[in-house]
């Protein structure tokens, strides 16, 4: 029997799916690439972590998604690039405010989530093309960063540009769900 993938109406009814556990894999992942200074096994951790990113997604939508998987995947995104970054602000080799910069949108979309939430009227946005390159550049950045790479500055300068046109992006899009 092939598999086959999961319909919508099970998809809401779970309350935990396969992609959860990629998902919540990236946890550790962001510990990891704080206690393991060497390149190599951060290198490693990145590796990891973007293939559960890209990994979840497509078992979820191969397989079901649970509802708690909507909410959890984009913390613990914003997890593990706090965790990261923040290797990269102590490490000295970016100021503070490009690193701030580089975490513009997860800062942002964090801060809307909560306030949304606190209201008891959280909006769920789909994914945009955005807000995927902004995590692209956030992980070139890191590569940048595990490699000392000259362009680092420059790339944390792009990725900050894309996250201020994600923001808008999704700012536009969230105003016109609220007026519908």
């Amino acid at each position: 029997m092939a598999d086959t993938p999961a319909s919508p109406a099970t998809a809401r009814l779970r309350r935990f799916a396969i992609a959860d556990v990629l998902t919540v894999a990236r946890l550790p992942l962001g510990v990891a690439f704080i206690a393991f200074p060497a390149t190599e096994a951060r290198l490693a951790v990145l590796a990891l972590a973007a293939a559960t990113d890209l990994g979840d997604g497509w078992v979820a939508r191969r397989f079901g998604a649970s509802r708690i998987g909507a909410v959890l995947d984009p913390i613990v995104d914003k997890l593990f690039m706090a965790a990261a970054f923040g290797v990269v602000a102590f490490a000295g080799v970016l100021a503070w405010y490009e690193v701030a910069g580089v975490l513009l949108r997860d800062a942002i979309a964090s801060a809307a989530y909560f306030l949304t939430r606190g209201r008891n009227s959280p909006k769920a946005v789909p994914a945009r093309l955005g807000g995927k390159a902004v995590t692209t550049l956030q992980l070139l950045t890191l590569l940048a960063f595990l490699f000392q790479s000259p362009f680092l500055r420059e790339l944390a300068w792009a990725t900050t540009a894309v996250a201020l046109y994600a923001l808008w992006d999704y700012n536009r899009l969230f105003f016109r769900q609220d007026a519908t």
